[in-house]
């Protein structure tokens, strides 16, 4: 668990600066895709898929 949060943290850090510096280019988006899959790894993933089917249904229910 310790080291797949460090290898989580590292990653993150790492999609961040590329976001922030460069853009997203076809090697970033590896390491995002490679963040995105030691996440789901976690403790906190059902944190972030609740999270994420809350933001869903939130859009979801706007009406135009």
């Amino acid at each position: 668990m310790i080291l797949s949060m460090s290898g989580v943290v590292l990653l993150g850090i790492i999609v961040f600066l590329f976001f922030k510096k460069d853009g997203l280019k076809a090697s970033h988006a590896l390491v995002a895709a490679l963040f995105g899959f030691y996440m789901a790894s976690t403790a906190i993933a059902p944190s972030i898929k609740a999270g994420g089917e809350s933001l869903a249904s939130l859009l979801g229910g706007i009406k135009f």
